[in-house]
């Protein structure tokens, strides 16, 4: 399906002279056209390849217009001799979406370790990546361990096959990855341990906070003298596949990744210990493949469709990540494989949720409202019952004045003053049942709450006296 210069789209190579020459790694033309830079290791030079009218056509230059020459990005071949990126050598058949599922799913089965439901949803992430500037909204991929485990197998395999994967472990700092993702784009692959120092590790962590919605640059101040600095917007959105041994202390930077947490350094037995020159021939030919379902499924996608699951089973933010990803999900198998992956993800944080400071104040707060026959509870009252049932926990009690701090500014509680003390009211009532379901704070935590401050007394089924009473 693929031309040659010969047979190149009308005016494309004609009439070069005196036209702006406009370098890139990708770009949708004035007609709709896609552009995307190839590569030949043969002749180590890129080229473009070019979707137009349902034909693909691999070209020095593009000229789309009398006034326009598209060309590849000056550097690129560098980058990809180097395997910062890499990409594909010319767009290849690839089947049925199905069958591109499959051989996908067995390339990664072939050389990493991960549980079968991982591993039907990394396959679709992969497809994501290469459609994924059709969606204002995108999650993260990660591998979570500790060394040995296999993240950095894990990177270099499924990475290779994404859409214009940067690789960036060769990076000491995080000033050419805010460059290449501004050039490029495409898809950042990155080992948290290659970032180790504080002030790197903000830098990427402001990379992840706003790379994951499409519109929302990073602002940074460059220079060329050294004295006057200008300020420039630079483009962070697209997929990410991230190693790390730990996790973010932010909560709304850990929604936006589907994780697999692997504890077990050793492999399955047909798996090679060290990856053979075969990996990247299979994911050279992936990449072709993968062009080609580029060419062909771009235009098919565009908002993605609300998922059809219990609201209480996956949060707000879950749905907004996953929606892309299943937009992209054929097999029905594969869905549900996804799905439940993140319906145990939403329970595994509901039970973090369920052992924070804002679960305790919550079911305090809660056992306080059903006894409350005035406008509200006091602050003081939470922080004295807190104190009480939970100073084991702690290694100094929370008074009133933290505690207002906790219930306005970490759950986002309004307070008011009534008769000269601060109280949370009961208008607040709606708002206080969404952070009950949210940090599943339910009435058997205030029944386990009375009973430890000894207000209730629980008799279990089967406890009576000898004489039956």
């Amino acid at each position: 399906m693929t031309q040659n210069n010969q047979d190149a789209p009308k005016g494309s190579e004609r009439n070069r002279q005196n036209k702006t020459l406009v370098p890139v790694v990708s770009a949708i033309g004035p007609s709709g056209e896609i552009i995307e830079t190839v590569f030949d290791s043969k002749d180590d030079k890129p080229r473009l390849a070019i979707w137009r009218h349902g034909k693909a056509a691999i070209l020095d230059s593009y000229c789309p217009d009398t006034a326009t020459r598209y060309v590849p990005m000056r550097n690129i071949a560098a980058l990809v001799e180097h395997n910062v990126v890499r990409l594909p050598q010319a767009p290849m058949d690839y089947g049925e979406v199905a069958d591109l599922v499959e051989a996908i799913r067995a390339y990664i089965h072939k050389y990493v370790d991960v549980p079968d439901a991982f591993e039907r949803l990394a396959a679709n992430y992969v497809l994501l990546s290469w459609v994924h500037d059709r969606f204002n909204e995108l999650p993260y991929l990660r591998r979570r361990g500790d060394y040995g485990t296999g993240k950095t197998r894990f990177l270099t395999v499924i990475g290779s096959i994404c859409y214009k994967p940067i690789f960036a472990g060769g990076a000491s700092t995080t000033s050419p990855i805010f460059h290449l993702l501004d050039q490029i784009g495409g898809t950042l692959i990155i080992d948290e341990a290659d970032f180790r120092f504080s002030d790197e590790s903000a830098l990427i962590a402001k990379i992840l906070n706003a790379g994951n919605v499409k519109g929302y640059p990073v602002l940074r101040s460059e220079t060329s003298n050294g004295k006057d600095f200008v300020p420039r917007a630079f483009k962070v959105f697209g997929p990410k596949i991230i190693g790390m041994r730990g996790r973010y202390d932010d909560p709304a930077l850990e929604s936006r990744f589907l994780t697999e947490t692997s504890s077990n350094p050793s492999l399955r037995a047909d798996v090679p210990i060290s990856l053979p020159s075969q990996q990247e021939a299979d994911a050279s030919i992936l990449r072709n493949k993968l062009l080609m379902y580029r060419f062909t499924q771009f235009a098919r996608f565009g908002d993605p469709k609300p998922l059809d699951v219990d609201q209480h089973a996956i949060e707000p933010r879950m749905h907004q990540i996953l929606a892309p990803l299943l937009s992209v999900t054929e097999a029905q198998e594969d869905r549900e494989a996804i799905l439940a992956h993140a319906v145990a993800a939403q329970a595994a944080l509901a039970d973090a949720r369920g052992q924070s400071l804002e679960a305790e104040v919550l079911t305090v707060i809660k056992k306080r409202m059903q006894a409350e026959t005035g406008p509200g509870v006091s602050v003081q009252s939470i922080a004295t019952d807190h104190a009480r049932a939970f100073q084991d926990r702690s290694v100094k009690p929370v008074g009133a004045r933290a505690m207002g701090h906790v219930v306005r500014t970490r759950l986002n509680v309004k307070t008011t003053k009534s008769h000269g003390v601060f109280i949370v009211p009961k208008l607040q009532g709606e708002t206080l049942e969404r952070l009950y379901r949210r940090y599943g704070v339910s009435d058997e935590d205030v029944a386990l709450l009375a009973e430890k401050l000894g207000e209730i007394t629980r008799v279990e089924t089967g406890d009576v006296g000898e004489d039956g009473r």
